[in-house]
């Protein structure tokens, strides 16, 4: 969908400096504790946690993406994805000569080698965007060849073109996205996915290829243009009768918020991805090819963007989304860039910058410390892995959400978020389906924390949740 929000970093020049974390503003509230129950059934699985969730997009505008910094942070963050090479750029971009059309800026330093180097040594993977806008299947395939064949990287995911229903077929409200086809519709679209995939997969069948859907409910969703057909000529139908099982992955872009957002409504919104999900299947089942993966290759919540609430969303809608059985969850961005001061309902400063990570620019904190949303999937890593088993949690208080996941190592943790900003959140805590011993290890990201902490406190039946806190609960059976 278009998000008009998103910034390009033009700036190379900014200096590196060690990572730190920047406390938020306390809350001036008094913290008085508030009550919740939590029951856990652990005997009811939801979905089993993919190698793939946990992503970050990159970009090739970025000057800082290819630093050692930028690897060790997003190895410590627990991302193992990395988007490249960013966005609409990806519809520009020509990988060979690395040029993009346009007039889009690209840094010198962020081409398809140096991204490698540094996506190795975070320990991640890439997922690679082609180029659809202005590219052609032939660019698409020697792409792949130069990555497998002749680099030997084994990139498994490749999606085709980013936000392509954005390319004006549906008017002059969803023309954001560079495509230089004379036929702008779907089905022009889906038909040269066919194309893509077939050469593509010629030079490497072990491959997964995905294709561009809709958001349903958002724009341009449910839209029939002008010479689409009858009832069943929105975008996802002509995509998905068209290339049908041919794709492995199915990618959908989700920015659940307006201008008008608040910050209150805006962490109620990670429930409503599993709603999204629900939709994306029923598509999928209409048209028999509900063995297609969901990817989620962009998210961003807001606002604010950088304080505290980030974090608390952040962690949220990646379980949320992976409880929905959703494979694959990219935060945008790694770096983005200030889009100007705000201050949120803690006294916090937010930058309106999308990333996980200062770029360092227009008054933000010094470059490469990371944001309070890095913190928040940060903790992902604290409660699960892939593998484990995502088991039904339910609240009894709206402003407190919960997860938990049955780990292969047979323990059990939960993953508390307490969304009121002045009061913790005493949480009794019960189970089906376990047997916990009492003590429990923790670990805490709150309002005023400036990194994670570890401690022994609790037990397996009483907690409490800081304010805007995120509390993971390590549990041994008895």
């Amino acid at each position: 969908m278009n998000h008009p929000s998103r910034r390009t970093v033009m700036s190379a020049a900014l200096g590196i400096t060690a990572a730190t974390a920047l406390p938020a503003s306390p809350a001036s509230a008094s913290a008085a504790a508030t009550t919740a129950t939590v029951t856990v059934n652990a005997s009811t699985s939801l979905a089993t946690v993919p190698a793939t969730l946990v992503g970050a997009n990159t970009a090739i505008y970025d000057g800082l993406l290819t630093s050692t910094t930028t690897a060790g942070l997003l190895h410590t963050a627990g991302v193992k994805y990395l988007r490249y090479p960013g966005g609409s750029h990806s519809d520009v971009y020509h990988w060979q000569t690395h040029t993009a059309e346009n007039g889009a800026y690209i840094d010198p330093n962020a081409d398809f080698d140096n991204l490698m180097t540094m996506a190795d040594s975070a320990q991640a993977k890439p997922i690679i965007t082609v180029n659809y806008g202005s590219g052609t299947a032939q660019e698409a395939a020697a792409w792949v060849e130069y990555a497998n064949v002749t680099k030997g990287h084994g990139i498994t995911y490749w999606e085709i073109g980013n936000e392509v229903f954005g390319n004006g077929h549906y008017g002059s409200s969803y023309d954001w996205e560079y495509d230089t086809h004379t036929d702008k519709s779907p089905a022009a679209y889906a038909n040269a996915c066919v194309d893509y995939i077939a050469a593509m997969k010629a030079v490497d069948p072990s491959i997964k290829v995905g294709v561009v859907l809709t958001t349903p409910t958002f724009a341009p969703d449910g839209i029939v243009g002008s010479g689409d057909s009858g009832d069943s000529g929105d975008w996802n139908d002509v995509v998905l009768a068209i290339v049908n099982t041919k794709a492995d992955f199915v990618v959908i872009h989700w920015y659940p918020y307006t201008s008008s957002t608040t910050e209150a409504e805006m962490l109620t919104k990670p429930q409503s991805g599993a709603d999204i999900v629900i939709k994306v299947r029923a598509d999928l089942d209409k048209w028999g090819v509900a063995s297609a993966e969901i990817f989620f290759t962009e998210l961003n919540g807001g606002p604010p963007r950088d304080t505290q609430p980030q974090a608390l969303w952040a962690a949220d809608a990646y379980l949320t989304l992976a409880e929905a059985g959703v494979k694959n969850v990219t935060w945008w961005n790694v770096h983005n860039g200030s889009g100007g001061t705000s201050t949120d309902s803690t006294g916090a400063t937010d930058y309106d910058d999308e990333g996980l990570i200062s770029y360092g620019s227009s008054g933000e904190p010094a470059a490469q410390t990371p944001f309070r949303s890095y913190y928040g999937i940060q903790m992902l890593s604290r409660v699960c892995a892939a593998g484990d088993t995502l088991v039904q949690a339910s609240s009894s208080r709206s402003t407190l959400s919960a997860h938990a996941v049955k780990r292969q190592n047979g323990g059990l943790d939960l993953l508390l978020i307490n969304k009121d900003s002045a009061n913790a959140c005493t949480v009794s805590l019960s189970y089906s389906g376990y047997s916990p011993k009492s003590s429990t290890q923790t670990d805490t990201y709150g309002l005023t924390s400036s990194a994670i902490t570890h401690a022994t406190s609790g037990s397996a039946s009483t907690q409490t949740v800081p304010p805007y806190g995120l509390l993971a609960v390590h549990l041994t059976a008895s």
